[in-house]
């Protein structure tokens, strides 16, 4: 069976090393599902909580096999729009309604906002010395 393709789909990465613990003073490296860096397909989003979680597939952290994730918004970055052609996706996005470019362009931008919002209010403490958060990064594109 073929599947359909391309689809239009917001791509993003996962961000290096996230805040977490206590007053966001630990670190941890990407998230349990997915290593820093991973670039991840966001399937669909949740606008009732403000589009602070999303649906995610990618290479799963542990296994390297795709896997399909619910995750917050702000553990990932650099949301782009991306035609996708993997039959593993493909297959994965059998319910998600399709996107022209322009609609995944624009929910691109509106989940950067979110995601930038989300890591500087997530934890409402300051930052440790020295921070290894996306934000506080040399190569962070914020």
């Amino acid at each position: 069976m073929r599947c359909p393709g391309p689809l239009w789909l917001v791509a993003a990465n996962v961000v290096r090393w996230r805040r977490y613990g206590e007053r966001g003073q630990e670190f941890r490296p990407g998230t349990k599902a997915f290593r820093g860096g991973a670039k991840v397909y966001v399937l669909d989003t949740y606008p009732g909580t403000g589009n602070e979680q999303l649906t995610a597939v990618g290479h799963g952290r542990h296994t390297g096999r795709w896997i399909t994730v619910d995750t917050g918004t702000r553990h990932l970055h650099t949301f782009r729009a991306r035609p996708v052609y993997s039959p593993a996706v493909l297959r994965r996005c059998a319910g998600v309604p399709a996107r022209t470019r322009e609609e995944a362009t624009e929910l691109a931008k509106r989940l950067e906002d979110v995601a930038r919002r989300g890591r500087h209010t997530h934890h409402a403490a300051p930052h440790p010395d020295p921070c290894l958060c996306h934000a506080c990064l040399p190569v962070s594109p914020e």
